[in-house]
């Protein structure tokens, strides 16, 4: 198929695209394409104007700022994992991207984009949810500030209102001396997880847990951190037992089914993927400690 016929629109500055959302009804931003374009030839998405952000540079920026790393909505996906900054500050960003599309669509796909689609198991909004970023909104009225715990309103669906677009994440960055996983299952490499999990830990001097942080994503509309499971790692070894305790309660979780996949199934991934993660994590995480 073919999109429904539309108006295209090549602003230069974030002034213009504001302007254009403030005046257009029906419109739509584009960004990296590698989502919108499909669902547009499916006519699932038919949008009357369709504005292309490609040539705002202002919205195309990586940098680091004191504890937290900022990343502009339009940069690319193969830039963030091409970064030595990012592999060396935010490791776990660098090996979520391995498992993010192709390389032909991560040169192409934004990190901003796939924060927007917000696929319920699409990687990088699984490590925004572990990082707890920050999306900042910018519109005519303004810029907004949206956590990310906030940004979800429903399946694929943002808290952006109508006249605004995402122009940057604030990502806060763990110590760097923790430990760090991402793993998921998935039919084929690249597509997206069925589920997947993420998983951050922090030692203290004696070896004990100090800090534990995860998301869970392919469950339902968003990923899940959940935060019982990681305030009862706290103060525990970094060990089977407490590794096992956390994966038994993840497959507790509420898991949704679909065609294909069975929520006892996701929950059964659930499971396996936490415990993995972690184990994973505390691995890292002791290798700094003896570095």
């Amino acid at each position: 198929m073919k999109p429904a016929p539309f108006i295209y629109h090549d602003p230069r500055t974030l002034t213009e695209v504001t302007g254009m959302l403030a005046s257009l009804g029906n419109a739509r931003v584009l960004a990296g394409g590698q989502s919108l374009m499909p669902m547009m030839n499916f006519r699932y998405v038919m949008p009357d104007h369709l504005i292309d952000l490609n040539k705002v540079g202002e919205l195309a920026y990586l940098r680091f700022e004191g504890a937290a790393l900022h990343v502009g909505a339009m940069t690319r996906q193969r830039d963030l994992e091409f970064s030595a900054e990012v592999g060396r500050h935010c490791p776990i960003l660098h090996e979520a991207l391995t498992h993010v599309g192709h390389r032909q669509t991560r040169n192409r796909g934004t990190i901003g984009g796939s924060l927007c689609h917000l696929d319920p198991s699409a990687e990088l909004v699984n490590v925004t949810a572990l990082l707890g970023g920050t999306l900042h909104a910018a519109s005519q009225r303004g810029t907004r500030d949206i956590p990310f715990a906030e940004f979800a309103a429903a399946y694929m669906t943002t808290s952006l209102e109508a006249d605004e677009l995402l122009a940057g994440i604030t990502l806060p960055l763990p110590d760097r001396r923790h430990g760090y996983a991402f793993v998921e299952f998935a039919r084929r490499h690249g597509d997206f997880a069925i589920v997947a999990c993420s998983a951050l830990l922090g030692l203290d001097r004696n070896g004990d847990i100090t800090q534990a942080a995860l998301a869970l994503s392919g469950l339902g509309p968003v990923p899940v951190r959940p935060v019982l499971i990681e305030r009862a790692l706290i103060g525990q070894k970094p060990a089977g037992a407490a590794f096992k305790a956390a994966a038994a309660e993840a497959a507790k979780l509420e898991a949704t089914a679909d065609a294909y996949v069975t929520a006892a199934y996701r929950q059964h991934l659930a499971r396996v993927l936490t415990f993995r993660a972690l184990e994973q994590a505390a691995r890292r995480a002791m290798e700094k400690a003896d570095g």
